[in-house]
């Protein structure tokens, strides 16, 4: 399958990447229309650029499941917290929608994630049987441009870092492990591309697992060159690491969607 992005989608995503640039608010997204996306291709690119950017919120939850601005869920065991606070707050059960009460705030890798419990209120109605896969799709997208971002500031971090006199991009084993993150982002984006046009199921979860693990390993990368700074508060590249880490898991986890693939493929 050959996807090529259209004149349009190339506008839209370099719209979306320089107002992010200035903010990420939400009025921000509003103004540009991702509350408005509705085809599998434009959904992944705008959330390859909300992945770029580390846009916090639960942008998953209400640009991509719910398809309604201020909107949030929690969606048992992929999602099993409710994401941030919105207007409307909903929790998904056996593929019916409730109306979510809010608990006690949850601990999450992620600051930007607030996370809280809920319990169940009354029964909205059942929910889109494409849902689960919009949000899986939307999460891959994510992970992608985080990957991305990842890799760009590692690989400028490691052309003026310098030891013993030599900039650290110069060193082979560096260079080898930026390679190896180059690769496995560009193997993995074209299956996040290809499952928006099929929508199947084998096709998100296959996307999922790829993106998870070259995300990951930008991730990892990123961290071992930069080293601890990494990680500190007045080191803003934390945001995509932690980012990484909670998303890897959203969604579905690896295992989950293993199993997902291996029941499409031998069914």
């Amino acid at each position: 399958m050959k996807f090529t992005l259209s004149y349009e989608q190339r506008q839209f995503a370099q719209a979306l990447r320089d107002a992010l640039k200035q903010s990420t608010e939400w009025d921000t997204l509003l103004a540009l229309g991702v509350h408005e996306v509705e085809s599998g291709p434009d959904l992944v690119v705008a959330f390859l650029e909300l992945g770029r950017a580390a846009v916090p919120g639960p942008v998953v939850e209400s640009f991509a499941v719910l398809r309604e601005t201020s909107s949030t869920l929690a969606w048992e065991p992929h999602v099993p917290y409710v994401v941030d606070n919105a207007e409307n707050t909903y929790a998904i059960v056996d593929d019916v929608r409730y109306r979510a009460i809010l608990g006690d705030p949850q601990k999450s890798v992620d600051p930007t994630r607030r996370l809280h419990g809920f319990r169940l209120g009354e029964a909205v109605g059942p929910m889109d049987p494409e849902a689960f896969d919009r949000g899986v799709l939307a999460c891959s997208a994510q992970l992608v441009g985080l990957g991305r971002t990842l890799l760009e500031r590692t690989r400028d971090y490691a052309l003026q870092r310098k030891q013993f006199g030599k900039a650290i991009g110069s060193f082979q084993a560096v260079k080898h492990q930026l390679a190896d993150v180059h690769v496995g982002l560009e193997l993995a984006e074209p299956l996040v591309f290809g499952a928006a046009v099929t929508m199947s199921p084998r096709d998100v979860s296959a996307a999922k697992i790829a993106v998870g693990q070259a995300a990951y390993q930008a991730m990892r990368t990123a961290l071992q060159i930069h080293g601890a700074i990494g990680y500190t508060a007045e080191f803003d590249l934390s945001r995509w690491l932690l980012k990484v880490r909670a998303l890897v898991t959203a969604w579905g986890t690896e295992a989950y969607h293993r199993e997902r693939l291996m029941a499409a493929l031998c069914g």
